[in-house]
């Protein structure tokens, strides 16, 4: 399969990265079904793909053409098979859960075209954790994109030892039909490249934190101002959720069974009381005001 045979994407998931991903390849020309169990998460996506597509036009980056032409590009429902049921690229973006990703592509190799890619947009977890529920291995890769989807230009393409060369090449194609910067890894390890980098300043910054060196904003000030960093470390989990990185360490402590892995004693806090950042309105800073 060639790029210009992708006509239509489903994305699975329609939280923040699915419904920003949707939108993205709605944008950029390709029908996309975002399909979600939860029909309150997909009424959330609707309505930002409402207010975001008149902001572009607003601000000059779309006329209303285009805005009105991605619009009519999209469409939200929870019927996995009606979504995935003709669909030429499909990108799972659900929760970081092992269980939970391999019992969604055991479903999409049942509903979706045996021509397709199933794509995962992990953060963490290899494809060949989830290939071999398939009976299309080879078409099974990593395909990740950062948050915000809609800005970020990076996306990670990981070729897994049951990736073809063409289903990598494949993803790379679709990440630059949708304006981005792609980055090919030869051979999966856990966390890719970026988050490998930035796993090592988190949980420093959460080591210095619990131990009561420094506060979590002047962790922050001294990573921009110093570093350089546009964002420092609690900002940036903030902005992508404290509940993924309680996730994303919880999941590789199963999988470790090494109690350096588990989530930090703050982060653990933090996620029971539901202060999981911007998207709850408080996490290590208080955005109630």
């Amino acid at each position: 399969m060639k790029i210009d045979d992708i006509r239509k994407v489903c994305v699975v998931g329609a939280g923040n990265m699915g419904h920003q991903i949707s939108i993205l390849a709605a944008i950029r020309g390709y029908r996309v079904s975002c399909v979600d169990v939860n029909e309150k998460q997909l009424q959330k996506a609707r309505g930002f793909a409402e207010k975001y597509l008149p902001g572009r036009v607003a601000k000059k980056k779309l006329t209303e053409d285009q805005a009105r032409q991605a619009w009519d590009n999209l469409e939200f429902n929870t019927d996995l098979k009606k979504a995935a049921g003709d669909a030429d690229f499909v990108i799972e973006a659900a929760t970081e859960n092992l269980e939970l990703k391999r019992k969604i592509f055991e479903k999409l190799d049942q509903v979706a075209p045996p021509h397709a890619v199933l794509a995962t947009n992990s953060s963490f977890i290899v494809s060949s954790m989830v290939a071999d529920v398939t009976s299309r291995p080879g078409k099974v890769c990593n395909m990740h994109f950062f948050n915000p989807a809609l800005v970020m230009k990076c996306v990670e393409v990981v070729k897994g030892p049951h990736t073809s060369e063409e289903t990598a090449a494949l993803a790379m194609e679709l990440a630059r039909s949708l304006n981005k910067e792609p980055v090919e890894l030869q051979k999966e390890i856990y966390g890719f490249l970026v988050n490998r980098i930035l796993s090592a300043i988190n949980n420093e910054a959460l080591y210095l934190l619990d131990q009561g060196v420094a506060s979590a904003q002047d962790i922050d000030s001294a990573v921009v101002n110093a570093l350089g960093h546009p964002m420092g470390p609690f900002k940036l989990q903030d902005l992508t959720g404290i509940d993924l990185t309680y996730h994303v360490m919880m999941e590789r402590y199963r999988e470790t069974g090494d109690p350096a892995d588990k989530p930090s004693p703050t982060v653990v806090e933090k996620y029971v009381k539901k202060e999981w950042g911007q998207k709850t309105g408080k996490g290590f800073y208080d955005y109630g005001k």
